[in-house]
């Protein structure tokens, strides 16, 4: 269970942002019991997500030696969000937020228990890793938008900014170290212990939300409407331009660019002749590149506007995959690696930032959802592709082409730089449909 960083963004107005970034700085959040609650499990269960795929991503390509199959695996854990997570943010607001987060851990919990089970017994074949994941990754789908919307009732409204910090920084700080962890346990354990030590990391998280008690009690209320709320949101989207092409150039970046990590095992493997622990290496340095882009997109958006990072960022991450397409030693691979992570990061945190920011509050949680449909939708789908490319030329051919449709997706944006000129927290909040028909009655 991973709460991504991209997730998680200020749920404040801009006034009341301004007062929590003055108050709300550094541990102070982790002061509040229930969010440091919140904050262990999920710091727990995200190192055990990432032992778990890095294990299983190994073992498929282990299996079958394609990177179509490893692609395959991969879209089934992801392929739940593009399906469902629109529904899954409108449930989210309107049942039991609790309910559905213990509900669906226990699910991926079993999940995982499952693949261990299967693993250890020597019957996890294809058709069962696919099945398992898919399940799990359907559980993630309506769990993340539950979870994430708990932050705010963990601490008052002058600590946002904080919580907000130490939530990128734990996942962050996960994906650094369960790659190598889940590394080392391929090495002197066996992939059903990943998958155990994954399956057991859930019960942390399942406790904390047990215990945890919102400051606030959810009010309820019937799912109505489903479709025109939907709607209201694409409306939205369509009605500010600029919003339908950032959402365009993340899914672009997403399906050509970072969707290329999947062929890590491979580059491990195949191209640089290592084994799982050079795999580990690799994701861990992607790991260290997010955590770096975190802070750093901080900084530059105090500088900047987001349609700038987004053009950095995007123009970054096609240059460093073209670079990786060269890299025939681990050491120089595994200095590019972080180039990838650093540079994703910071042109979705801009995409997300700016997409939120320019909301009002009862449109976020769509805005949330249309990200994550062109991010993690768009990672299982592209990786598929990506896959297949790897499998029809080459690994290097697919970095490089990857990295070369980046590159062109970066000069686009330069080019007309209209299209995504109002990527910028700066210029205000904008007026959703919804409140233009009732100020126009």
């Amino acid at each position: 269970m991973e709460y991504h960083e991209g997730v998680i963004e200020d749920p404040l107005l801009p006034e009341e942002a301004s007062v929590s970034r003055s108050t709300g700085r550094g541990l102070a959040a982790l002061r509040h019991r229930d969010y440091a609650l919140f904050w262990s499990g999920a710091l727990v269960s995200n190192i055990g997500n990432w032992v778990q795929t890095t294990a299983l991503l190994w073992v498929v390509k282990e299996m079958t030696g394609s990177n179509a199959w490893v692609a395959a695996v991969n879209m089934a854990a992801y392929l739940p969000v593009l399906l469902f997570v629109v529904f899954a943010g409108l449930l989210a607001d309107s049942a039991n937020r609790k309910r559905i987060v213990i509900v669906t851990v226990v699910v991926q919990m079993a999940c995982a228990a499952a693949l261990a089970m299967t693993a250890a017994a020597g019957v996890a074949t294809l058709p069962v890793l696919l099945a398992l994941v898919f399940v799990a990754g359907t559980a993630y789908t309506f769990s993340a938008p539950a979870a994430v919307s708990f932050l705010p009732d963990l601490v008052p409204p002058g600590e946002m900014m904080s919580a907000l910090s130490l939530s990128t920084a734990q996942f962050n700080i996960g994906r650094v170290i369960g790659p190598a962890l889940g590394a080392v346990l391929l090495t002197v354990w066996s992939p059903a212990g990943a998958f155990t030590i994954n399956a057991i990391s859930f019960v942390f998280v399942l406790a904390a939300f047990i215990m945890v008690r919102p400051r606030e009690r959810q009010v309820t209320r019937p799912l109505n409407d489903v479709r025109r709320q939907i709607a209201d949101g694409f409306a939205f989207v369509l009605d500010h331009r600029w919003r339908l092409y950032s959402l365009l150039a993340l899914g672009a970046a997403t399906f050509f660019g970072f969707s290329c990590t999947v062929l890590f095992p491979s580059l491990a493997k195949d191209i640089l002749h290592g084994k799982a622990s050079t795999y580990g290496l690799l994701m861990s340095m992607l790991g260290v590149g997010a955590a770096i882009g975190a802070p750093l997109v901080t900084r530059l958006s105090r500088r900047f506007a987001e349609s700038s990072i987004i053009k950095a960022g995007t123009l970054g991450l096609g240059v460093f995959l073209a670079c990786l397409s060269l890299a025939r030693s681990v050491w120089l691979a595994a200095l590019i690696a972080p180039g990838i992570g650093c540079c994703f990061l910071m042109m979705c945190s801009a995409v997300n930032t700016s997409l939120q920011g320019r909301s009002e509050r009862g449109m976020r949680g769509r805005m949330v959802s249309l990200y994550s449909l062109m991010w993690l939708g768009m990672f299982g789908v592209g990786g598929q592709f990506i896959g297949y490319l790897a499998d029809a030329a080459s690994v290097p051919t697919a970095f490089l082409i990857g990295g070369i449709a980046c590159i062109g997706v970066a000069l686009l944006l330069v080019l007309m730089p209209a299209s995504i000129a109002g990527a910028s927290t700066a210029l205000g909040i904008e007026e959703s449909p919804v409140r233009a028909v009732a100020s126009a009655s």
